[in-house]
């Protein structure tokens, strides 16, 4: 424990002395109450984006409510919980799919076990994604005990998690059932998903979609809420400055992010920002990053292709960016995702 706490102590510090002002809070509104629910270990944009809503947290724009997990590894729990450490926010609620698609390790979550003269370099409690709750018994838990239409919930992966939320029952934490519950107490899903601009001049299969179809399918035919689509073509037009990676993490000696993202891929590669971009907009809706397709209707067929049909009734849009729009994005992005904790990490 006394090495857990000394290492964020330090890390916490090093963050307070890189903080400029530019990064300082200006909440205007009361913070976003946001789930995260991700792939994280498959690729290395959901790290990424989870450094982007602990910036926004210590800005005051958002609280990070849980962290539910598509990914079916046993460290992809314990690596969330060494970011959220890093970030002072170590009691953050961590829930893991059971039965997942991708068991596979990956490239960068092992960095949750990596030892540096018998300590772990990134201090966590949670050694096993074996000794995490369920993901839809954690989803449950956490939107019951919410305000009524008040949390936005960003899915960057696979969409398994949301539709086994759908199809539960009632339980301890509430009488209603999933689907239900997900109408009564979230706002807006916002998700990383599909494709609805060709890509190289074809349709492009986008892979959180094709990697669990089925459930895909039932989050878009059955969500009962307002969902935004940052589709395959937003993130790959907004890559991550590579000159950020090798320069703005240096305020700490070992940074989660810069390291994930060096093992996944060194620079100079720019990696496409997919699932930032869903945590951008559903926590800064507002801002003018992006403009809104008209309302419609998405659909996945059988082969896992998105398609949408315009209609003045539909409870879905996708995300749309102009040149001038994706480089305030990518500025934004890269200022957000290498922000340092700071004295005001909750």
């Amino acid at each position: 424990m006394m090495l857990k706490t000394t290492a964020v102590i330090v890390f916490l510090l090093c963050g307070l002395a890189a903080t400029t002002s530019n990064a300082e809070p200006t909440p205007s509104t009361n913070p976003v109450p946001l789930i995260f629910d991700t792939d994280i270990g498959n690729d290395v944009d959901d790290v990424l984006a989870l450094g982007v809503i602990h910036a926004l947290q210590s800005r005051g724009e958002c609280e990070l409510l849980a962290v539910t997990i598509t990914k079916d590894h046993e460290l992809c729990g314990p690596f969330v919980d060494a970011v959220n450490t890093s970030y002072g926010r170590g009691a953050v609620p961590i829930g893991v799919v059971k039965g997942g698609v991708t068991p596979e390790q990956g490239k960068f979550i092992g960095l949750a076990a990596q030892e540096d003269n018998g300590a772990l370099r990134y201090p966590h409690d949670l050694k096993s994604g074996n000794d995490a709750p369920d993901a839809t018994v954690l989803l449950r838990q956490v939107l019951a005990a919410q305000e009524d239409h008040s949390v936005v919930i960003a899915q960057v992966g696979f969409s398994t998690n949301l539709a086994r939320l759908l199809d539960s029952g009632p339980d301890a934490h509430s009488e209603l059932s999933g689907r239900d519950l997900v109408a009564r107490k979230v706002r807006l899903l916002s998700i990383m998903a599909g494709a609805f601009q060709p890509i190289n001049g074809g349709e492009h299969l986008e892979y959180n979609v094709v990697m669990d179809i089925p459930s895909a399918r039932k989050v878009v035919e059955e969500w009962p809420t307002d969902i935004i689509y940052s589709g395959f073509e937003i993130g790959i037009s907004i890559p991550y400055p590579a000159v950020s990676i090798d320069r703005d993490y240096a305020y700490a000696e070992h940074h989660p992010l810069q390291e994930a993202y060096q093992l996944y891929m060194p620079t100079p590669h720019e990696r496409p920002t997919w699932d930032l971009t869903s945590v951008l907009y559903g926590v800064r809706p507002d801002h003018g990053y992006f403009d809104l397709s008209p309302a419609g209707k998405a659909t996945v067929d059988e082969k896992g292709k998105t398609t949408f049909q315009e209609t003045p009734d539909g409870k879905h849009r996708y995300l749309k960016v102009n040149e001038l729009q994706a480089a305030r994005v990518r500025e934004a992005l890269a200022e957000l995702a290498s922000q340092p904790p700071n004295h005001l990490a909750k």
